[in-house]
């Protein structure tokens, strides 16, 4: 038995996460895949598991090799169910990086309920999408008073560019707008919520708040939501709001209309198809490109008369950052005094503090009250 398994290391953020994972004193690991070669060529002398996503017996046996299992294959709409239903049925604990909302809805509606009879924690988006969100929010809120209506907004400032990978999963996800709307009507009918309660995360209008605030259609706001209707702390009546923060107009206008033409070219399969060989899988940031990327998260929290300001910062957040905050949501799992929960479950839920303090000492995240 494996503490961790990493199911696609041989991709771009793969390899930063099994060099992270290397650098663990006393770890017990293993890494995942099809291609036997790259895997041992990656040099870390670690068990190699040979694994498919189209080989049900081969998750299987993947999942029960080990405690926790992390996996960078995507997009995960389209490879990532296997492995999910795996670390369902085996109990094991399950965590990836995606932002995909489809997905996630879809793996609640499948495989929520194994996960939860068999103990296994399913935790997706524990990289940039969603952990900075997720945890500063719940970090924000310990600062607010308890049992009041409760109002958390996120300012988002930073700089980087996408690997490969992000960009096609971003690309499929906008492509398939359908398919999400209708998965998340079908997950809010499955879902018992607790009563004498409210939770509104739905996006806000664009503000100017020491610059130009525009909403952002990502999966924070949803994961932030389910958070807050699984923990009692965050008061009766919560609401989440979440902003870019653009200092210049011309930026703000440029934000806006390059997603909005990004969305529009994924809906076509020859503009489509086009967008997706701009940048391939396994490309990405230059290590020197990397350096530079970097992000502040300011929150404004208010409630029962209190107001509180904190922030989430850290550096290369989509891929040093992303590798550092999933394996240590991994490690987590397998080591730490976690809520006793189970099925698919946010990192707030999953992990809460005990995460927290590990992204802390890692150096990814730094948390902070300002005022």
């Amino acid at each position: 038995m494996h503490d961790i398994v990493l199911f696609g290391a041989t991709g771009y953020t793969g390899k930063l996460i099994a060099r992270y994972l290397a650098g663990i004193e006393g770890l017990g690991w293993a890494v995942a895949g099809r291609d036997r070669g790259r895997l041992e060529a990656l040099g870390h002398g670690v068990p190699v598991l040979v694994a498919d996503v189209d080989d049900a017996a081969s998750m299987a046996a993947l999942a029960r090799q080990a405690r926790v299992v992390i996996t960078t294959v995507g997009p995960y709409v389209r490879y990532g169910e296997p492995l999910v239903a795996a670390c369902a049925e085996a109990g094991t604990h399950y965590v990836d990086l995606t932002g995909e909302p489809e997905f996630v809805d879809r793996m609640y509606l499948l495989h929520h309920e194994r996960a939860a009879a068999s103990g296994a924690k399913i935790v997706h988006a524990c990289g940039f999408d969603s952990i900075p969100y997720d945890l500063g929010v719940l970090y924000t809120v310990g600062e607010l008073p308890e049992g009041v209506p409760l109002k958390v907004s996120a300012f988002l400032r930073g700089g980087g560019r996408p690997s490969g990978g992000t960009f096609h999963s971003a690309v499929t996800s906008m492509s398939r707008a359908r398919q999400m709307a209708e998965t998340g009507l079908r997950r809010r009918a499955a879902e018992t919520r607790p009563r004498g309660r409210s939770v509104d995360v739905l996006p806000g209008l664009p503000r100017f708040v020491g610059g130009y605030a525009l909403p952002m259609p990502t999966i924070d706001p949803q994961i932030v939501g389910r958070s807050a209707w699984a923990l009692d702390r965050y008061g009766p009546d919560f609401t989440y709001r979440q902003y870019m923060s653009v200092r210049r107009l011309p930026g703000a206008l440029a934000l806006a209309g390059g997603a909005t033409a990004l969305g529009m070219l994924a809906q076509l399969r020859p503009t489509r198809e086009w967008l997706l060989n701009r940048l391939k899988p396994g490309d990405g940031p230059t290590p020197e490109e990397r350096a530079k990327s970097w992000f502040k998260l300011t929150f404004l929290g208010e409630g029962g008369g209190a107001r509180v300001v904190t922030e989430v910062s850290g550096r290369d957040p989509g891929y040093g950052g992303a590798a550092t905050m999933v394996s240590e949501a991994a490690l987590c799992l397998a080591f730490d005094d976690t809520p006793q929960v189970a099925g698919q479950v946010t990192t707030a839920a999953a992990m809460g503090a005990p995460l927290i303090e590990r992204l802390g000492r890692s150096g990814a995240l730094s948390f902070s009250v300002k005022s």
